[in-house]
C-alpha cells in the first residue's frame, strides 16, 4: 500500500478531513487503489457513526409538482425546454402529501422530501406547503425537507416555522463548470438559497450531481465550496441520461469512478451525513450495494422525481438487512 493510503486510513479513523490538495494526490492512484480508497472512507464513516454524527437513515421524496419548469438545466427532464415527455401538473394537495408521509414514516424512513419544479415557490404555493407540513408533522412521524427551487426573502423562515426541519438546494457541479450546465440563472444565485436556508435554522441538504462532463478537479471544487458553505447533508447523485435533455448522449459514470466519488467525499466530509441518490441503480448495478462500505450512511429509497429508482420493498429489505431500518 503507498504511503499516502497510509496515512489516509490513520486521518480516516480520528476523523480528520482530507483537503482538496490532498485528494489531488491520490488520484493518480485511481481506480488501481480503489480498495485502500473506500476502505479508508467507510473507516470514516464507522467512526462517524460511532461518534453520533452521521448516523445511518434513509430518505424518500415525492415530485409534488411536475414539469414546465422555466430554467434550463441540461439534464433535467422538467424544463419546458425540453420534449421529454415528463409529467405535466400543478401542486399536490394536502391530502396527497399527508398519504405519502404516512406511508413512509410507518416503513422506518426518517425525512420526505417535498419536490416542485420551477425556478421557486410562488406565495401561494408555498402557503399551501406550509399549511400541509402543519398537517404532516401533527399527524406522521417523519421529519421534512423542502425542495422548492431558488429561495426569495422570509421564505426559508415560513418553511422552518411551518415544521421543515431542512431544505435541499443541490448546487448540482462546480461553480466553473456550471455555465455549460445552466445559463438561466447564476451558480450564485443556488449558493444564495443555500445561505438563506441556514440562515433561517433549517438543516441544509446540498451536493450535485456526477457525470455531467465535469473532471475530478471541478468535483473537487464542488466539494470545497460545500465545506465553505457548511452544509449539513451532501446527497450524491449520478446522471441518468434522459432522451430530450441536453444530456441525453453524456456517457455516465462507471461503478468504480461512483465509488471513488462517494469515497473521496466522505474523506472530505467526515462528520456530514452523504446520501447516495438519483442514479444509484443505473449507474453502480451490481455494485449498488457497496455504497455503505464506500463512505455513504444514508440513501434515497423508491422512486425518483421522473424516473424509477429501485423498489422500495428491495431497498426497505436491504436497510433492514444492514439495521438501519428497523424490523418489520
Amino acid at each position: 500500500m503507498p504511503s499516502v493510503f497510509r496515512s489516509l486510513l490513520a486521518s480516516a479513523c480520528s476523523g480528520t478531513p482530507l483537503s482538496a490538495a490532498d485528494a489531488k494526490k491520490l488520484l493518480p492512484h485511481l481506480p488501481s487503489r480503489l480498495l485502500d480508497l473506500t476502505g479508508a472512507a467507510g473507516a470514516a464513516s464507522r467512526a462517524a457513526t460511532l461518534a453520533g454524527k452521521a448516523r445511518p437513515f434513509a430518505c424518500g421524496i415525492i415530485n409534488a409538482k411536475s414539469g414546465r419548469c422555466t430554467e434550463d438545466c441540461a439534464f433535467c427532464a422538467q424544463s419546458r425546454h425540453h420534449e421529454t415527455g415528463a409529467a405535466v401538473y400543478p401542486l399536490l394537495g394536502g391530502e396527497a402529501l399527508l398519504e405519502r408521509a404516512e406511508r413512509l414514516a410507518e416503513a422506518g424512513v426518517a425525512y420526505m422530501g417535498i419536490v416542485t419544479s420551477g425556478a421557486g415557490p410562488s406565495g401561494r404555493d408555498l402557503d399551501a406547503l406550509c399549511e400541509a407540513a402543519s398537517r404532516i408533522t401533527a399527524r406522521a412521524g417523519i421529519k421534512l425537507c423542502a425542495s422548492l427551487g431558488l429561495l426569495k426573502e422570509g421564505q426559508a423562515e415560513a418553511l422552518r416555522q411551518a415544521g421543515f426541519t431542512s431544505y435541499h438546494h443541490n448546487l448540482e457541479t462546480s461553480r466553473s463548470r456550471y455555465p455549460s450546465i445552466c445559463t438561466t440563472h447564476g451558480y450564485e444565485k443556488r449558493v444564495e438559497t443555500v445561505r438563506r436556508a441556514k440562515t433561517a435554522g433549517l438543516r441544509v441538504c446540498s451536493g450535485g450531481i456526477f457525470g455531467l462532463g465535469e473532471g475530478w478537479t471541478e468535483r473537487l471544487e464542488l466539494s470545497e465550496t460545500l465545506r465553505e458553505l457548511g452544509v449539513d447533508s451532501i446527497p450524491v447523485n449520478f446522471l441518468t441520461p434522459i432522451p430530450g435533455t441536453a444530456m441525453e448522449n453524456a456517457p455516465g459514470l462507471e461503478p468504480q469512478e461512483a465509488l471513488a466519488v462517494i469515497a473521496l467525499f466522505r474523506l472530505m466530509h467526515p462528520a456530514r451525513d452523504l446520501i447516495i441518490c438519483g442514479g444509484r441503480g443505473s449507474t453502480l448495478g451490481a455494485w449498488e450495494n457497496s455504497v455503505f462500505f464506500a463512505g455513504a450512511n444514508a440513501i434515497m429509497v423508491g422512486d425518483y422525481l421522473t424516473a424509477k429508482g429501485s423498489p422500495f420493498e428491495r431497498d426497505r429489505d436491504l436497510l433492514r438487512a444492514l439495521g438501519i431500518m428497523p424490523p418489520a
